[in-house]
């Protein structure tokens, strides 16, 4: 399937500040191509995560192990984890080598290949088809199989269709789901628009 937009430059993931890499995500077109079916959605909802004083994220202060070596790693390359052993989530490792930071997609709004995204969740309805971070990789095809692959290109990239989010239209909130983190469950890092809005 070809490209509908222009790809993500790589200076883009090299943003040295996560939180601005959150809410710029918004917007932008996440695409997959898995057994030859091309899905894609508007991303609409992140969260943001830093490998530096950040008690959520897997990496924080210099933690490094088998699976978060991905986030170690060049800026633009996918993390894909297991959650609960069922969920793959996807998140977006940004900044440069060594900095670990990375942003959770946690919801996107359906565009392209809807009806193999129903097929995949088993939904007969769009309602609530994307709208989280493991219902997303399940629509798209998206799994542990394709950690640390690059961004860039099939079979899994982000594009940019021209879709301007204005910054009246971001909503945050406190991240969900991180409550161990003490203190840092508090930052109002989960960046959200509605699909409604765009």
């Amino acid at each position: 399937m070809k490209k509908q937009g222009v790809l993500l430059p790589a200076s883009f993931y090299a943003s040295p500040d996560v939180v601005k890499a959150s809410q710029m995500l918004l917007g932008k077109v996440l695409c997959s191509n898995i057994g030859s079916r091309f899905t894609a959605g508007i991303i609409t909802e992140t969260e943001a995560y830093c490998g530096r004083n950040d008690k959520a994220c897997h990496a924080n202060n210099g933690l490094r192990t088998a699976r978060t070596e991905v986030m170690y790693g060049r800026p633009g390359r996918a993390y894909i984890y297991l959650c609960y052993g069922i969920h793959h989530l996807l998140n977006v490792v940004t900044n440069r080598e060594g900095m670990a930071d990375a942003v959770l997609i946690r919801a996107i709004h359906p565009v392209d290949g809807i009806e193999v995204m129903l097929e995949r969740r088993k939904s007969r309805t769009r309602e609530n088809l994307t709208n989280g971070p493991g219902k997303l990789s399940q629509a798209l095809g998206i799994t542990t199989s394709l950690n640390a692959v690059s961004l860039s290109e099939p079979p899994l990239w982000i594009e940019d269709r021209e879709i301007f989010i204005h910054s009246y239209k971001i909503q945050h909130s406190k991240r969900i789901g991180v409550d161990y983190a003490g203190e840092d469950a508090n930052r109002l890092w989960r960046f959200f628009i509605s699909a409604e809005l765009l």
